[in-house]
């Protein structure tokens, strides 16, 4: 009986080995053999010196532990699949529609970009400068800003007079108020999706070559491009 309980313990520790590399299968050959050399053992023990239940019974509850584990993996695999699922679909419904989102970078196409500017108090001297892909500075602009959200646009002019190729522009805002004081002004991008990244662990908006993240996005309207 010593050889048997012996087996039942390694068998046992076979099992959860194979249950914690996930290895489901094995987990339940290695069950089903636990509980035929289990029930061989209780039909041929000694009356006089019969098995430790408390042993077996840990066995078991080890067992069931590690197979609800397996269980408890399995459904939240899916899970994480539908609410991927679910948030691609979610996602390329935002195609052809007109978003803003937070960020300072936005597209130019076709000679026009557009940002959000929220200063908190009324700015009566802000410089906004435009600066390109390499951080380089390409226009700029003296202009000021009334309180609330209001929409900058720029015509893709530099400040030599020449047109800037379509791409991401980024926009950086120094406002003043009447007292000189600074004032504090929120940026956030203007534009059109037209298309979906569903490579990475989440769906990511494109602008152009820019990526928005779904987190970021604030608004959404109708596309104002023409069809």
């Amino acid at each position: 009986m010593t050889s048997g309980i012996s087996n039942v313990t390694n068998t046992s520790s076979t099992a959860s080995s194979s249950g914690a590399s996930g290895n489901g299968s094995e987990i339940a050959s290695n069950f089903t053999q636990f509980l035929t050399l289990l029930t061989t053992q209780l039909k041929n023990q000694n009356p006089l010196d019969p098995m430790d239940t408390n042993q077996f019974t840990q066995q078991l509850v080890q067992f069931a532990g590690v197979e609800q584990q397996l269980k408890s993996n399995d459904r939240l695999d899916s899970i994480l699949t539908a609410s991927k699922s679910a948030s691609s679909a979610s996602a390329t419904s935002y195609i052809g529609k007109s978003i803003t989102a937070d960020g300072s970078s936005s597209q130019l196409s076709n000679g026009a970009a557009s940002w959000t500017l929220t200063p908190a108090r009324a700015a009566s001297k802000a410089v906004v400068t435009i600066l390109d892909s390499k951080n380089n500075v390409v226009a700029s602009q003296s202009t000021s800003l009334t309180a609330g959200s209001q929409t900058y646009g720029w015509n893709g002019k530099t400040s030599a007079g020449l047109t800037a190729p379509d791409g991401t522009y980024t926009i950086k805002v120094s406002a003043s108020d009447a007292t000189g004081a600074n004032v504090a002004v929120d940026t956030q991008l203007n534009g059109t999706v037209d298309s979906v990244d569903l490579s990475g662990a989440a769906p990511v908006l494109m602008i152009g070559s820019q990526k928005v993240p779904l987190s970021s996005v604030q608004s959404i309207g109708l596309s104002t491009s023409g069809t």
